[in-house]
């Protein structure tokens, strides 16, 4: 006997289905969760199978040839060479074919190069400033040598390492003091810690001067991070603007929008961030254009992937990066070139990515990542499409999430700032490595240079000692 269909309708059934719902949607948070804790973090997909190409037959290499051009980059390499004669023994200056000793010498030699690695050394240097007296009792001392700041008995080049160890390479001054007392001379965390604040108050107008440059710039990214404060309770703030000539680091200790509306101010043009409604300030009418980021768009349709019809989305997404792969082999990025490419063929892929997203957003209940990753997508569909209208645009904000990796670097080695003025010394540093990092420039180098002639340099000339304008007069002084 078939019993009958339950086609009742009451409180006791529409609650058993809303809390049906909910279980599916904590589980779901649940995979989530799973995923991104012991899940695999890259975002890579296996390329489409299209018809090989012809490959070119490539020229056999031989070992000679091999050899030939590992010597020929060491030579180019920029090491301190030394040159050491070896002679034949003796007993082997016999000819193994006649038996002659009657050997003539050809040429200079055969090379054979070792690369040999050189502990790294402290080096004390002592000026003895000539001193003359005068019958009158008046003393003339000569000049003290270059250096960074009074009374320091450290010099520029030393402070430069130590700031780029910090900034650059997130080494702890625990460490630092650690390798320095291996290396021969002992020196106390604390005054690590003082020399490092020293740089960052003797180039604070440096900083200054970028940020202005910054908030000059006609496109800006920018984004922000977590850090940790010793004497705070919640959580401080990391932010980086960047612009093709300088990278900006701000420091604070909220996430709150007054810092970018502080730096940016009323200047107009484009800023590429994400969907945070901090940037709404410097977004208003009158101010910036705010452009998306598709790879933010992209990290959340991949992590629903798993639903039907999520890998539609994504060889969309992938053949809006593959147009501007193809721009920068065409070398035309930036150019009205490369806009008409993104008009012809980004604009369709884009169309089709936002009918996709409408479709998604009705099927999957809105609570769910599905819906969610629909909706960012659509929400933010005006920011995302600016690309396709300004070739200087980017297509995502990668640029600033890559400038802020060696802040999180260092907030998994150091741990935290010791205080808003240890953070916001950290920025100066931050700001002046990274962007002569940008510029090709040896960091270290840089700084030794500039900590010397900043104490002297006028201030209205200062932006000449920024990486995008910087040229080196002469070696800096070692003392």
């Amino acid at each position: 006997m078939v019993p009958p269909e339950d086609d009742h309708d009451c409180g006791w059934k529409a609650y058993a289905r809303a809390q049906e719902q909910e279980l599916l949607l904590l589980k779901e948070r649940l995979a989530e969760l799973e995923k991104r804790t012991y899940g695999k973090k890259s975002e890579k997909q296996k390329a489409e199978k299209l018809p090989p190409a012809v490959p070119k037959e490539p020229a056999p290499r031989s070992e000679q040839q091999a050899t030939r051009d590992a010597l020929a980059s060491l030579r180019s390499a920029r090491l301190e060479t030394t040159t050491t004669r070896l002679t034949v023994e003796p007993a082997a200056c016999r000819c193994k074919a006649c038996g002659s000793t009657a050997l003539r010498e050809v040429g200079e030699g055969k090379p054979s190069t070792v690369i040999e690695y050189v502990t790294g050394y402290f080096r004390k240097r002592i000026y003895l400033r000539q001193t003359l007296a005068c019958a009158c009792g008046k003393v003339i001392t000569a000049a003290p040598p270059a250096r960074m700041g009074d009374k320091t008995r450290y010099a520029a080049s030393f402070v430069a390492h130590l700031c780029v160890s910090k900034c650059s390479d997130s080494i702890p001054q625990y460490r630092l003091e650690k390798e320095y007392a291996r290396i021969g001379i002992p020196i106390k965390r604390s005054t690590l810690n003082a020399l490092i604040h020293r740089a960052a108050k003797e180039l604070e107008p440096l900083h200054a001067a970028a940020c202005a440059i910054v908030a000059s710039a006609p496109v800006v990214h920018a984004d922000e991070t977590t850090a940790r404060q010793a004497d705070l309770d919640k959580k401080a703030f990391m932010w980086t603007f960047s612009s093709p000539e300088l990278t900006v680091y701000k420091y604070a200790e909220s996430r709150s929008g007054e810092v970018a509306s502080e730096l940016l101010g009323d200047s107009q043009g484009t800023i590429i961030v994400d969907q945070y409604t901090g940037y709404n300030q410097v977004t208003k009418p009158g101010r910036r254009t705010r452009a998306g980021c598709m790879a933010h768009a992209r990290r959340k349709v991949f992590e629903s992937r798993e639903h039907a019809g999520f890998d539609e989305a994504l060889k969309l997404i992938r053949k809006l990066y593959e147009i501007e792969a193809r721009a920068k082999r065409e070398n035309i990025v930036g150019s009205g070139a490369h806009l008409e490419l993104r008009k012809a063929e980004g604009r369709p892929a884009f169309a089709r990515l936002l009918l996709w997203a409408r479709r998604a957003a009705k099927l999957h209940e809105p609570r769910s990542a599905a819906c969610r990753a629909a909706r960012y997508v659509l929400k933010g569909r005006r920011a995302l499409r600016v690309f396709l209208t300004d070739p200087k645009v980017a297509i995502d904000n990668n640029a600033a999430e890559r400038d802020l990796r060696r802040v999180a670097l260092g907030r998994k080695n150091y741990l935290f700032f010791q205080s808003k003025e240890s953070g916001e010394h950290h920025a100066i540093l931050y700001t002046l490595v990274a962007s002569a990092e940008k510029h090709g420039l040896n960091p270290t180098t840089y700084l030794a240079d500039v900590l010397v002639r900043i104490q002297t340099h006028p201030q209205s000339l200062v932006e000449e000692l920024l990486p995008h304008k910087y040229r080196q007069r002469s070696p800096p002084e070692s003392g």
